[in-house]
This record gives C-alpha cells, sequence and structure tokens, in this order.
C-alpha cells in the first residue's frame, strides 16, 4: 500500500503486548500539506500509534514508510529530525527555556538566533521574558507551548501531536491550532494529531477513528 504522493504510509501495523491487543491492521497514509487527526476511546492506542510513528516503538507487524522508504531501515536520529513528535507531557531539560529552544541549533551546529526565539514566543502568545524563566517555574500550558516551539526550530517534514493543548485556555488553543494550520498549508508540513477536542475536529482535512483493537476508519471532513 504505497503511495507515491505520501510523506508517510502506515501500512497494516499492529502492536501486541503479550496476549493483549493495542493495535490492529492500521492503514492510511499522510501527503505533504495535510492536516490529519487521529480521534477515538481512551485505550484505542492513539498514543501507542503516535510513538510507533515517531520510531520510539517498534510495531509488532506491518511496516512503515517514510518518503518510500522502510523507516526501520533508517537512522533514527536523521528520521527523528524530519518527524517531530509533541507530547501531552513535554519533557523540558537544562535551567531555562532558553536552554530548550537552543537545542535543536546546537546538534546541527548553527547558532541561535535570538531575535527569531523571542519572535516565536511572541507567536505562542508568550512574553519575551519567558526566554530567561527556569522551567520549574512554568504552567503545564506554558510547557506544551515551550515544547512545540521547540520542535518548530527547525520545519520537520511531519508534525506528530499528542494532546499538545489539553493544557491551554480557549484563546491559546485557538491560536496554537491557527499556526499549525498555517504551518501545514503555507510549508507543506503533514500534520498527525492526536485530540479529543471536538473544535480541533471540525478543521482537519479529514479524521481517522481508532476502534476497539485500534484498528481505524477514516472519514474526509471539508470545512
Amino acid at each position: 500500500m504505497k503511495d507515491n504522493n505520501a510523506v508517510l504510509t502506515i501500512a497494516d501495523i499492529g502492536y501486541r503486548v503479550g496476549e493483549t491487543t493495542i493495535l490492529e491492521n492500521v492503514n492510511f497514509t499522510v501527503s505533504p500539506g495535510e492536516f490529519r487527526l487521529i480521534t477515538g476511546p481512551s485505550g484505542c492506542g492513539k498514543s501507542t500509534l503516535l510513538k510507533i510513528i515517531a520510531s520510539l516503538l517498534s510495531p509488532t507487524s506491518g511496516a512503515l514508510f517514510f518518503e518510500g522508504k522502510d523507516v526501520a531501515t533508517l537512522s533514527p536520529e536523521a528520521y527523528r529530525q524530519q518527524v517531530s513528535y509533541s507530547v501531552q507531557t513535554p519533557t523540558l531539560f537544562g535551567d531555562t527555556v532558553y536552554d530548550n529552544l537552543i537545542f535543536p541549533w546546537q546538534i546541527r551546529n548553527k547558532t541561535p538566533e535570538p531575535e527569531r526565539l523571542s519572535a516565536d514566543l511572541a507567536r505562542f502568545g508568550l512574553p519575551q521574558e519567558t526566554l530567561t524563566k527556569s522551567i520549574s517555574e512554568l504552567s503545564g500550558g506554558e510547557k506544551q507551548r515551550i515544547s512545540l516551539i521547540r520542535n518548530l526550530q527547525f520545519l520537520p517534514r511531519v508534525l506528530l501531536l499528542d494532546e499538545i493543548t489539553s493544557a491551554l485556555d480557549e484563546i491559546n488553543k485557538r491560536n496554537v491550532n491557527d499556526i499549525i494550520h498555517r504551518y501545514a498549508k503555507e510549508q507543506n508540513i503533514a500534520v498527525l494529531w492526536v485530540t479529543h477536542d471536538s473544535n480541533e475536529i471540525e478543521h482537519a482535512d479529514d479524521v481517522i477513528t481508532l476502534r476497539a483493537h485500534g484498528r481505524s476508519q477514516q472519514e474526509a471532513h471539508h470545512g
């Protein structure tokens, strides 16, 4: 099941732990610029599927293709720079927000651009002084936004988002939603977003619903 236009192809992915089936025969593709949501009841394997796509877990059956190449044959480091993963409860490191935002620059041996960091903070509704804030002082919503900004310093080909607006108020939720939509359309980034938020579901290109045992069903949304 390979689609030549797809940046990601999920082919018959299954995941079992012992006798328990978490995912079974999940199939879909994601193309550049496409914004797709993954939804479904708690325990249906949404986060597990995203971890498999992020190469943090290996599927027990099926295969994952990135730009036509089997992900199992690719360097995890190179793959993760192209397929970026943001989680609901992000892990921040170092002492300050600045330590986190310069990390993507450091691993690429590039010099951070402070004015760009400040502009990114402002775009996500955070004041410039957030840059020097200790990570221990941040609220859950601030941590979610800092993690997302960190992942967007160098735009990936695919953005994987797992409930990343759960700690945000409605205004900031809408803002993050708009920013991600803009990145998808203007920068041709493929987005896979796990969410329960009906407002986010309304704005998707289409929705992949995971049912019992993680089987996938797709519904087109045009709005």
